[in-house]
């Protein structure tokens, strides 16, 4: 079998592996979907009970990745994962999928947040859409070039992003236990939309949208294993010490944000961070946290760049994708077609959807990316029962109710997709679009030589 982490370096110790892992997940997400989903769930206590379920779902799906990041540390561990519990059809369809519509949507969000972030920094105000479009455009594109340029690069843009991120959240959290109880004055919503209708548990699934945005990025260390440092320990410690961390940091930032806003100003905040910061120091809070937010939408979408093209460099070497996209540069030690392909997409899609083409783009990247977590968790109950004799330096405690668990929440999360109607249409793409990776496998790679092996 291919070697696929051949021309790789292993450089990441356990501390970069977590860094990336944190990164990937603390991104812009918990600076502005608190308010979608305040506005969604229609009071703080039933919001704080979807961050709370969240970050449970993403517990779960620490301790699942984390057994089968033990027994898959190489490149593009989670492709390897579909390929051998279900084949290579559906492999190809997730690393399909991944690059083109999820790694690629979430980057053009990102970037997009990041440029508008850095506007306010440095003029006070958002720039105008066509300067987002060319900032955002200019983001990807930069970060594109520092990650050909070596893991090492990525990795350290990534650990001085993760510390940076991580203060601004405390921050706010320090300042809400500062503040006096009467600092806060209750004000009534003003966006139409946030008047929630319906049964809790119907609100309660619409918020994890968001949430699970906010959460998403543990993954990303299955991704990286033939670049670390005695993976088949570094890897599952990674996964479940950054999501530990993450829990706690959103759980404290969501407090804090209602604690210094009230529900009516966590609704109606568009920086919410910088908000909640100003009620402090309004005069200089609103463009320091714009910086800081601005930061550490930076640091995520280096992750998308730096751990995402991995996984397409893996498939590439397995043979079940084009061959040029699983060479590394013999220098560099960087899968450089990959990257630039990933990159590529993302810059496509910060044009086509723009600034405002992020609520759809959200969902449709949460509702790909719920379909196939349900498929990686259901994989450890497959592997469990095809691969009893392999290596496992970790194993899911209470089995099989942990993996069980996680996929059946997951489901909820497709389910929920379809509750916010002024995205369902997006939901709806995003079925489609693995629909349209299903017939591409077909086309272009179903035949002798593309058959795999269940077989790692």
């Amino acid at each position: 079998m291919t070697d696929v982490d051949a021309g790789l370096k292993r450089v990441l110790g356990p501390v970069s592996s977590t860094s990336i892992v944190i990164g990937a997940i603390i991104g812009v997400g918990i600076f502005f979907t608190p308010s979608q989903i305040a506005a969604t769930t229609g009071s703080p206590g039933l919001a704080m009970w979807t961050w709370a379920l969240g970050g449970l779902m993403a517990l779960l799906g620490a301790l699942v990745f984390a057994e089968l990041g033990g027994m898959y540390g190489r490149t593009g561990g989670q492709y390897e994962i579909m390929r051998d519990a279900y084949g290579v059809p559906v492999a190809f369809c997730f690393v399909f999928c991944n690059s083109s519509a999820i790694l690629a949507g979430a980057a053009a969000i990102i970037s997009i947040i990041c440029a508008q972030n850095l506007g306010v920094l440095f003029t006070g105000e958002p720039p105008g859409a066509t300067t987002v479009t060319i900032m955002s455009a200019a983001l990807i594109a930069g970060l594109v070039c520092a990650n050909v340029g070596g893991v090492k690069w990525g990795a350290t843009i990534q650990n001085v992003t993760v510390f940076a991120k991580l203060a601004t959240l405390l921050l706010v959290a320090v300042l809400a236990v500062a503040m006096t109880p009467d600092a806060v004055k209750e004000v009534p919503t003003l966006k139409a939309e946030s008047v929630a209708d319906g049964p809790w548990i119907s609100l309660l699934l619409a918020g994890l949208v968001p949430a699970l945005f906010s959460f998403g990025g543990w993954q990303h260390a299955l991704w990286i294993g033939g670049e670390v440092k005695n993976p088949k320990r570094n890897v599952p410690l990674a996964i479940v010490v950054g999501v530990l961390v993450v829990v706690v940091v959103y759980m404290l930032a969501n407090w804090a944000y209602f604690s210094l806003l009230g529900y009516g100003g966590v609704v109606d905040s568009e920086t919410l961070a910088a908000d909640a910061v100003s009620k402090v120091w309004p005069d200089t809070g609103r463009r320091l946290v714009a910086g800081a937010v601005a930061f550490s939408a930076f640091g995520v979408l280096n992750a998308q760049l730096l751990s995402g093209p991995r996984l397409l460099c893996g498939m590439a070497r397995d043979g079940k994708f084009f061959r040029a996209f699983g060479k590394v540069h013999g220098r560099l030690g960087t899968p450089v077609p990959a990257i630039v392909l990933v990159g590529s997409i993302g810059l496509g899609l910060v044009v086509i959807a723009g600034e405002a083409g992020v609520g759809g783009l959200l969902t449709g990247v949460v509702l790909v990316d719920a379909v196939f977590f349900c498929l990686t968790g259901m994989a450890l109950l497959v592997l469990r029962r095809v691969k009893k004799h392999a290596e496992r330096p970790v194993r899911v405690p209470l089995y099989p109710l942990v993996p069980v668990a996680f996929v059946l929440l997951e489901m909820a999360v497709i389910f929920g997709a379809f509750q916010i109607e002024k995205n369902r249409d997006a939901a709806w793409i995003g079925l489609a679009w693995i629909a349209v990776a299903a017939l591409c496998y077909v086309v272009f790679f179903r035949g002798p030589k593309n058959t795999g092996s269940r077989g790692s």
